[in-house]
């Protein structure tokens, strides 16, 4: 029973709003989480259908061992809509065994009131605007190059075109070099390439952080990843460093902790150094982590811009994600960690995204961090356009902020419209001016490994020329 009760816990966890069902499920062991994932997933698909049948059949005030009605519908499940319950004859197992003729009939009962021919029909579907968003793959640059990543899948049939027209088409990215779109059916769960670690599947608005922050690849590089788990961005920013210098991972979940070390071994990260602790606990005048100069923050947010999971599939019984005391409580943790952050004495770069459309989580965050004592004595400010993905075009609610042109220093992406998942990101500067002491100086920005072509480019048009030196 050990493995109804994994997907009951987490079944609990969705109900209590702790998280989404895709971060829920990355804190199972990896050995149990492909087939609790699928039960889970399978469970809330039909899980009006399923509680309204154990409601009829009375099945909870009948049975006082069935604990829970999340244990009830996991059980009732796989009696009626797969193999059987899959545990050994014991007591909770009899339990709905004892009931299984009343339960198939109302199943059967609750199939003719709505008009369905077959199980498939009482299914809940997916969110359409999820056929919009191509099957992401991140070349793994720790191991080859993304050149020889094209051919590879080029060998496999793949043909270069529309990734949204055909499920053998697929394209480069245009925004992110070392991404790969594919038709949105396309698996790679059982792919050499996958479980090798030569690829990743990431969705595309996750690898904006990883590549806005933009860290050096140089030896004596100290970056932080503030809050870490499951590793995607972690092993971004690795492949971004080349495995140069030290990056510090940071994840105060144990279980996640544990996910995120499989993930980065995985993914062939030797320049990351994995730490079980809350990144709000930690000094920035720690002799290690005081050194960073570029920090990621993606902390928990409202995830309602995740629209290619199953998460939709909560909608029915839980409160819509803009409950303003949930939101608000999240937007103080958001504003938190980025004031902590600011307090580190050598960083230059702040990114600070979340997976919310919600301007509460955005834009108001931004807005009250830099009005913060952290930002105004540390002399921070939003980053341009040109060094925050310039070629993308949706940005920042101006209504929103205090300065209506600090929008176009901010990067939104809509589930639906933008080929990605709904994703918001900004990046923090500090001013060359070094305000961090008393030995007040200028200190040049550090080179940017990562920068683009666009950006060079901005960069060279706003050099003058020699011919126009007086």
């Amino acid at each position: 029973m050990n493995f109804y009760f994994e997907a009951v816990n987490v079944l609990d966890k969705l109900d209590a709003k702790k998280g989404s069902i895709k971060g829920v499920l990355a804190s199972i062991p990896e050995k149990n989480r492909k087939r609790t994932a699928a039960l889970v997933i399978e469970t809330l698909k039909y899980k009006p259908v399923l509680g309204e049948v154990i409601d009829a059949a009375q099945l909870l005030k009948q049975e006082k061992k069935i604990t829970s009605r999340n244990l009830a519908l996991v059980l009732v499940h796989d009696l009626l809509l797969a193999r059987g319950i899959q545990a050994g004859d014991g007591p909770i197992k009899q339990a709905v065994l004892r009931h299984k003729t009343r339960l198939t009939s109302e199943f059967t009962r609750a199939k003719i009131k709505r008009g369905a021919k077959s199980n498939d029909e009482l299914a809940q579907t997916g969110d359409a605007r999820a056929a919009s968003i191509p099957r992401y793959v991140r070349v793994n640059r720790t191991c080859w190059t993304t050149k020889e990543a094209l051919k590879a899948f080029q060998a496999q049939g793949y043909e270069l075109g529309d990734p949204l027209s055909s499920p053998k088409s697929f394209k480069q990215d245009d925004h992110i070099p070392d991404l790969l779109a594919f038709h949105p059916s396309v698996r790679f769960i059982e792919d050499p390439l996958y479980l090798s670690g030569k690829i990743i599947l990431q969705d595309k608005a996750s690898c904006f952080p990883a590549h806005i922050l933009a860290p050096p690849a140089r030896n004596d590089a100290v970056v932080i990843d503030a809050t870490a788990a499951p590793g995607n961005k972690t092993s971004h920013l690795c492949a971004i460093m080349q495995n140069k210098g030290k990056l510090y991972a940071f994840e105060r979940d144990r279980k996640r902790f544990s996910t995120l070390k499989t993930m980065l071994s995985k993914a062939h990260c030797t320049n990351v150094e994995a730490v079980n602790s809350d990144f709000l606990t930690i000094s920035p005048n720690d002799a290690n982590f005081g050194r960073a100069t570029h920090i990621l923050l993606d902390p928990s947010c409202s995830g309602s811009g995740i629209v290619n999971r199953m998460d939709h599939l909560l909608a029915a019984e839980q409160e819509e994600d803009d409950d303003s005391d949930r939101l608000n409580k999240l937007a103080a943790f958001q504003l938190k960690m980025v004031r902590h952050a600011m307090t580190f004495p050598s960083v230059r770069r702040i990114v600070y995204s979340t997976c919310s459309v919600h301007a509460i989580e955005n834009e108001h965050v931004v807005r009250q961090a830099l009005k913060t004592e952290e930002a105004t004595t540390g002399g921070f400010r939003l980053a341009r356009r040109a060094q925050v993905l310039p070629i993308w075009p949706r940005r920042g609610f101006p209504e929103e902020l205090d300065d209506p042109a600090d929008a176009d220093s901010l990067v939104r992406c809509s589930p639906g419209e933008d080929a990605t998942n709904g994703f918001f990101v900004s990046l923090f500067i500090r001013d060359e001016t070094d305000v961090s002491g008393p030995e007040t100086k200028k200190r040049k920005q550090p080179v940017n490994a990562h920068d683009n072509s666009e950006q060079r480019a901005a960069k060279r048009k706003k050099k003058p020329s020699k011919a126009m030196d007086p």
